[in-house]
């Protein structure tokens, strides 16, 4: 049986042969047998294949015992929130966030919305499916929608800080055409906020592309409608809306690694001395911040699994990824694409600033390439090569993830995806542009592949 769609911290794969019904049933009867759970619940997003899968999926749940409680379609957030908050034994997600059309996948927690990733039982998991040796219980789990959007919206309301909020803020938001719009539309009555809704509606045969604004040709929609309605601010999602990206009122798209500085910095104004979780890939803003403000900053292995095990062990108040990941202790320590933008918003308001001067002298200070992807053939020997050829100049090597180089005044970090078939490049220096861009030139001429 083919399941490399098991991966470091989640399931992702290609639809029919890397992942189908079978194989997700497998996935409910290993899950069920695994944890043991007596609840769980299930959610689902706009894919096409996701409700067969998560069909499949609760029949092997329900065939071992366990009672589901679906949430339908909805965002991955959602289960996070549900299990939490309605004190489920575990749940997941059926989805592929942002990988092609034909593809799909699941994300697992237990209970408290811990994650499962490979080092938490989801390689023992792997091996139950791989082995097939499931019975049926005695007794059939039951089925039953769970209504849980208001206790859900009502918890996202809670991150707005009560500011006048006059003249209202113009926003331009486009989901992609994945599950963003939905939730959106519920908060629009509680918010006071225009909001200008863009490629809106859920549609899983991705109409205007696959829902990733990473992809530079996925931003023109939002920068197009922010110039053309004047707004103060625009907000992009991927399909699951895991993740939130945004553009400032010049329609400038602001990388998620000066967001997580801005957000940062926020929370530890109200708890300082807390700890802030980050990623490799991006660090010397962060750890700045922290320093500054008097919070500890700790980096962690990227990844929505790896950075919520760091947030629990840590007690972090907040935790972000320089790929828009943004975790909040609050919120079961866990990832919210809705949480970010609803902070930033208060502080714009707070503030009286747009997100340009929010963010401008950070970006000053520690300027970066954003995030570039290589598809090579032996990613293993490229960054072999790359550590050889500048290890007698650098001051600090890391492996926590991949490879991290440090120099006096610049850095990088070359990894290999956990997700994707592709190597991963981040630059930064110290206030110097020019010395960021040469070096990110130098290293990509000796990373070669081509882009992907």
């Amino acid at each position: 049986m083919d399941l490399s769609c098991f991966k470091a911290y989640d399931i992702r794969g290609r639809i029919p042969d890397q992942l189908n019904t079978d194989v997700a049933w497998k996935i409910g009867k290993a899950y069920a047998q695994w944890l043991a759970p007596r609840t769980v619940i299930v959610g689902w997003d706009i894919r096409l294949s996701s409700p067969d899968m998560s069909q499949a999926l609760i029949e092997g749940l329900i065939s071992s015992g366990v009672n589901v409680r679906s949430l339908g379609e909805c965002g991955t957030e959602e289960v996070y929130f549900a299990t939490e908050h309605f004190q489920a034994d575990g749940g997941i997600m059926v989805t592929a966030s942002h990988n092609p059309k034909d593809y799909n996948g699941m994300k697992l927690v237990q209970a408290g919305s811990v994650p499962i990733s490979g080092d938490s039982g989801l390689e023992e998991i792997k091996q139950l499916v791989a082995a097939g040796d499931f019975s049926d219980a005695e007794t059939r789990g039951g089925l039953e929608s769970l209504d849980h959007r208001q206790d859900y919206i009502n918890r996202l309301l809670t991150y707005l800080p009560d500011v006048k909020a006059e003249p209202r803020l113009k926003i331009v938001v486009n989901a992609g055409n994945g599950g963003a719009g939905a939730v959106i539309d519920l908060l629009e009555a509680a918010l006071p906020f225009e909001f200008i809704k863009v490629h809106h509606e859920a549609d899983g045969e991705f109409p205007n592309g696959v829902p990733n604004p990473l992809l530079v040709e996925n931003r023109k929609p939002t920068i197009a409608a922010i110039r053309d309605n004047q707004a103060d601010l625009g907000l992009a999602w991927d399909g699951d809306f895991d993740r939130c990206f945004f553009f400032d009122e010049n329609a400038r798209f602001i990388e998620g690694y000066y967001i997580v500085g801005l957000l940062a910095d926020a929370f530890l104004s109200l708890q300082p001395g807390s700890a802030i979780v980050h990623d490799p890939r991006l660090t010397w803003n962060t750890i700045d911040i922290c320093k500054t403000a008097g919070g500890t900053a700790v980096m962690s292995k990227t990844g929505h699994a790896f950075m919520k095990e760091r947030m629990r062990s840590e007690d972090a108040v907040y935790g972000g990824e320089m790929s828009a990941h943004h975790y909040f202790r609050d919120f079961a320590y866990c990832d919210s694409g809705m949480v970010p933008w609803i902070l930033v918003t208060g502080l714009m308001l707070q503030h009286k600033k747009g997100l340009a001067e929010l963010v401008n002298e950070r970006m000053i200070k520690f300027p970066a390439s954003g995030e570039i992807n290589k598809r090579v053939s032996e990613p293993g020997e490229v960054i072999a090569s790359i550590e050889a050829e500048f290890y007698d100049q650098a001051v600090s090597i890391d492996h926590t993830d991949g490879l991290s180089m440090e120099f006096p005044d610049w850095r990088f970090n070359l990894r290999e995806s956990n997700t994707e078939p592709v190597i991963r490049l981040n630059v930064e220096s110290r206030a110097n542009v020019a010395l960021m861009t040469a070096q990110t030139e130098t290293l990509l001429s000796l990373v070669g592949g081509e882009d992907a």
